[in-house]
């Protein structure tokens, strides 16, 4: 509890920090995955390779070389800033954002196989029905599809959901101040490697336990019956 009082603090804003980057990583890679969908099952053979491979490239690819790719070779080498140079708090800005498309491009490539699993299982009828009405098909695949497809994917996406928050601790690597970052200053200052990790276990359970139980809650209210 003493350790707590002294950093309670900067442990809210790190938690804080991390619910962040997961509720915007969240947003961008849902849409952006569910672009890479459509392009997976889209009858354009272009459209096809294109989301085949990137899916392929970024599922393969570690999150932490992504991270480092954003900040090094996007942000340093190619200049690409995502803040304003003017601003005081540049480095922060830019770095929580650059940490914010690495993660989304990173967990859009699980939300796109998510969302396409759950396109198999609509049945082959309802995109005929679609087509028969005179339906394109972005149209069939947006009114038809997936409203079928997201309540059979419930499940999958938050677990997607869960895997997003534990992975924001990454961001650490390029100086985003979230909790694994807070947690090694902790365990340097501090004698009580145990006492700490117990900690920030328990805020990790905090976020990603209600998540779980939400989307199961969800899962079973909307589920498609078979």
């Amino acid at each position: 509890m003493d350790l707590i009082t002294k950093y309670d603090t900067q442990l809210l804003q790190a938690f804080w920090m991390t619910i962040k980057l997961t509720v915007l990583s969240a947003v961008g890679s849902l849409i952006l995955g569910t672009v890479l969908a459509g392009m997976r099952v889209s009858p354009i053979p272009v459209a096809r390779w294109v989301g085949s491979t990137y899916v392929t490239i970024f599922r393969n690819t570690p999150l932490t070389l992504i991270l480092v790719f954003t900040a090094f070779g996007l942000n340093q080498t190619l200049g690409l800033t995502l803040a304003s140079r003017e601003s005081s708090n540049f480095l922060v800005d830019n770095n929580f954002r650059l940490a914010v498309l690495g993660l989304t491009v990173y967990t859009a490539s699980f939300v796109c196989e998510s969302i396409r699993s759950g396109i198999n299982t609509v049945s082959v009828g309802q995109a005929e029905a679609g087509r028969s009405l005179g339906l394109t098909f972005s149209q069939n695949l947006r009114m038809i599809v997936l409203p079928q497809a997201f309540r059979a994917v419930i499940a999958p996406l938050g677990s997607v959901l869960i895997a997003l928050t534990k992975n924001s601790t990454i961001a650490a690597v390029i100086g985003v101040a979230e909790a694994s970052l807070l947690m090694k200053e902790m365990i340097e200052n501090e004698a009580a490697i145990f006492v700490v990790g117990g900690i920030f276990a328990l805020g990790f359970v905090i976020l990603t336990l209600p998540t779980g139980l939400f989307f199961g809650w969800l899962n079973k209210r909307l589920a498609v019956a078979r």
